[in-house]
């Protein structure tokens, strides 16, 4: 379940360093050329980046977990993996208030800004996106990155 998209969004963290997102005021933002090192180093260095703003482009995904049922939504972009491109690099994200706002369709290029969070489920810790806004583009960037 969670675990299983954890190991997901994790299996990148091998291929790449740490780098810092660059700062525009009080957002942290992860951009292109450097997308893996920059989600890596908010996974790597989470104490730092919690409870801060983060924007980031990617891929908007949703996860259906086979033993709960459970939809988890995730804005990503693929990267090297075991075989090939079939790695995916990214952050869960949730809006607090689930009945005042609406996800895009599967798939659709996003940006999406939202507030860091740390929260616990099954007695493991993930990192989540408190959404504050999600915002479809109508220009799609790199899907597949590599650094």
């Amino acid at each position: 379940m969670k675990k299983a998209l954890a190991v997901l969004l994790v299996g990148l963290w091998v291929f790449a360093g740490c780098g810092n997102g660059a700062s525009t005021g009080d957002v942290v933002e992860i951009r292109e050329k450097m997308f893996i090192a920059q989600v890596n180093d908010v996974y790597y260095n989470a104490d730092d980046y919690l409870g801060k703003a983060i924007r980031y482009e990617g891929i908007f995904s949703q996860y259906e977990s086979p033993e709960t049922g459970q939809t988890f939504y995730l804005v990503l972009r693929y990267g090297p993996g075991c075989c090939g491109d079939d790695g995916n690099v990214g952050f869960e994200v949730v809006w607090k208030s689930e009945g005042q706002h609406t996800y895009p369709a599967p798939n659709d290029w996003v940006e999406a800004v939202g507030v860091l969070e740390e929260y616990e489920e099954g007695g493991y810790a993930y990192l989540r996106l408190a959404l504050t806004s999600l915002t479809v583009q109508p220009v799609r960037g790199a899907e597949y990155v590599s650094q």
